[in-house]
């Protein structure tokens, strides 16, 4: 089987050769042990959103394929990745480090044996208080907060009834859901936009505990600002949602 990891960077020369190599080591484990039978062809695949540094050198020099992506946003260049994505599988992480990459092999194995769709992470679950400002902790427990009132007949489908992580940006999921999705966002809300869809839709979407780090580098993200785009997309999502439920029932005689 082939799989695909995607991850998005900016000016991330510090860690990024870091993350590939953990990355790799780990997959090459496992397919000496978990896949041994079937061993996994990963396809590493970096979205670089104008690096001035040398991240695009260190992700090819690591083995990467690299594709530049001239317009801003992370959904954006999520979104490239996962149309130029060759695998059955898609994995995805940020390249600062942040995100535990040497459990994405186990993550899939997990995914395929479980038959599940859609596998995300829990960052809160183990957070070490150093990875995330207390500014950037509030603002997540709002959003969660506001994603499981405004979604709860989706969001009670999942086993803990509840999604205790809606911006985590580690994921696993199956390729074919991405053809029965829409995935609109060029920003941030991206990371809710794509559990919301697959929840919408109906896959099997399981939540994770994860260990979350200190990223390497300056952090890029406005906890304010951003929390406040993400808080946006939510409502207008559920308005967008409920108006395309009233029109369905009424084109159904309902």
């Amino acid at each position: 089987m082939r799989a695909t990891l995607v991850i998005p960077t900016l000016n991330e020369a510090g860690s990024i050769g870091h993350v590939l190599a953990t990355f790799r080591a780990s997959a090459e484990e496992a397919n000496r042990t978990l896949f041994a039978g079937a061993p996994i062809d990963w396809e590493l695949l970096v979205v670089d959103g104008r690096s001035t540094d040398a991240t695009v050198a260190r992700a090819e020099a690591a083995g990467a394929r690299v594709l530049l992506e001239p317009r801003p946003g992370y959904g954006r260049a999520y979104r490239t990745g996962f149309a130029a994505a060759t695998g059955e599988v898609i994995a995805t992480a940020d390249g600062d480090a942040t995100y535990p990459v040497e459990i994405l092999p186990s993550l899939v194995h997990r995914l395929l044996a479980e038959e599940v769709d859609f596998l995300t992470g829990n960052r809160l679950a183990y957070l070490d208080r150093r990875a995330m400002t207390t500014e950037h902790r509030i603002g997540n427990r709002v959003l969660n907060v506001v994603l499981g009132i405004a979604y709860h007949r989706y969001v009670a489908r999942l086993p803990d009834r509840t999604l205790h992580d809606s911006q985590s940006g580690m994921w696993v999921f199956r390729r074919a859901l991405l053809e029965k999705i829409r995935l609109t966002q060029d920003g941030m809300p991206m990371s809710e936009e794509i559990k919301i869809e697959s929840m919408v839709h109906g896959f099997r979407l399981r939540e994770v505990p994860i260990h979350y780090g200190e990223r390497w580098g300056a952090p890029k993200l406005s906890s304010w600002r951003d929390g406040q785009r993400n808080l946006r997309f939510l409502l207008a999502k559920r308005i967008q949602l409920e108006s395309e439920l009233r029109a369905m029932r009424r084109s159904s005689g309902g």
